[in-house]
């Protein structure tokens, strides 16, 4: 069942497990050695990876239902809510950011987008929708959201590309990206970026059907009742995915088109109706202990699940950035120096690159639990 505390115990399990999966494929030993459920589809299409960042913003919605559900339960000032909310958004903003400058602090060509600054800007324009709006509301929103983007998507022309065109650097989003952020998007493409503004609307979207799934939890409707309704719903959102993707645009992480909200939306709630089912529903008391003590990792992950996402990626960078001395007078990233013994082993480059990242999961794991035990939870 849920703790004394009132915190779901699906919830921070869902969430540990998410972080876990978003700290393993961040970290391969070698980029050009994956599984290729370990890295992101090159364009069209979708893998594991692919589902971790939406599942991090439906996450984010449930979790926004809850609290603000109890905050209004105990009478408290909207607007006061709201400035509290933003000023959460803008932390997890300048966290995300400053993780970008990082190492060498050059604002003339800074990447400003980012995935902590998207969730900060999900967060940011969800708050007002939970606080003011009831659930049909919401629901509008997300429908009149997802009809602008794509109208805008296919039918306005971009200068000198023309509407409709769904390639890398030549949608509307990315036109729109060129005109705001240019010289401050992703590195790698540079014309382009896939955190950018305009696809953040479908992207607030899936924090919103997070809402919606938080305040269905608030509901009188028996729990068991509850995980059949979210597992149908999920299925509805499987489906709807399915068909968006054959009749308007193709499931696409980058542009984070509606087939792919929908998509994503669905595998959420499928997977948080197992584990809400698992851990806070059922009846069988054996069932029940069992399930809390194999998802007790992540759960000890979900407790600081923001700092361990910003703390991994910030020693990801200093293992890229910091040079170590070579006999031939060369340097080696402390990283490729950590690796090389790895890479050495005889089990294949794709086996040594995994072994890598697991690794470097179980390192950030010991810290989280080490967290966990001092009780030490950072909040924003």
């Amino acid at each position: 069942m849920s703790d004394p505390t009132g915190r779901l115990n699906s919830l921070d399990a869902f969430r540990g497990f998410t972080i876990a999966a978003m700290v393993l494929v961040n970290n391969p030993g070698d980029w050009s050695n994956l599984y290729s459920q370990l890295a992101h589809a090159l364009w069209h299409g979708w893998t594991f990876t692919d589902a971790i960042f939406p599942f991090f913003l439906f996450i984010g919605g449930v979790s926004m239902a809850l609290s603000l559900g109890r905050l209004a339960a105990a009478g408290a000032d909207k607007p006061k809510l709201l400035l509290k909310l933003a000023k959460r958004a803008m932390l997890i903003f300048l966290i995300g950011f400053l993780l970008n400058l990082i190492p060498y602090f050059n604002f003339d060509k800074v990447r400003i987008p980012g995935v902590l600054q998207r969730i900060a800007l999900c967060t940011l324009l969800a708050a007002p929708i939970v606080v003011y709006c009831g659930w049909r509301m919401q629901l509008a929103i997300i429908g009149l959201l997802l009809t602008v983007y794509s109208a805008l998507m296919l039918f306005y022309p971009v200068p000198g590309i023309g509407a409709g065109v769904l390639e890398p650097g030549k949608d509307f989003g990315a036109w729109i990206d060129r005109m705001v952020l240019d010289g401050h998007m992703w590195v790698q493409s540079k014309t382009w970026d896939p955190e950018g503004l305009f696809s953040t609307l479908p992207a607030l979207c899936s924090q919103l059907f997070g809402v919606l799934a938080g305040r269905f939890l608030l509901s009188k409707i028996d729990r068991t009742e509850q995980v059949v309704w979210m597992l149908l719903a999920g299925l509805l959102c499987l489906w709807l995915g399915v068909i968006l993707d054959t009749v308007l645009m193709p499931i696409n992480k980058s542009l984070w088109t509606p087939s792919y909200c929908f998509l994503m939306t669905g595998w959420a709630l499928l997977l948080f109706s197992a584990f809400f089912w698992l851990l806070d529903v059922n009846p069988y008391r054996a069932v029940r202990e069992a399930a809390a003590r194999w998802t007790h990792p992540f759960k000890i992950y979900g407790m600081n699940a923001l700092f361990i996402f910003a703390f991994s990626g910030l020693v990801a960078k200093m293992l890229g950035f910091i040079k170590l001395a070579q006999p031939d007078g060369g340097t080696l990233s402390l990283g490729r120096s950590l690796y090389a013994p790895l890479r050495d082993l005889p089990i294949g480059a794709v086996n040594s690159s995994l072994l890598h990242a697991l690794l470097f999961n179980a390192c950030m794991f010991a810290i989280a639990w080490f967290m966990w035990r001092r009780k030490w939870f950072v909040k924003v």
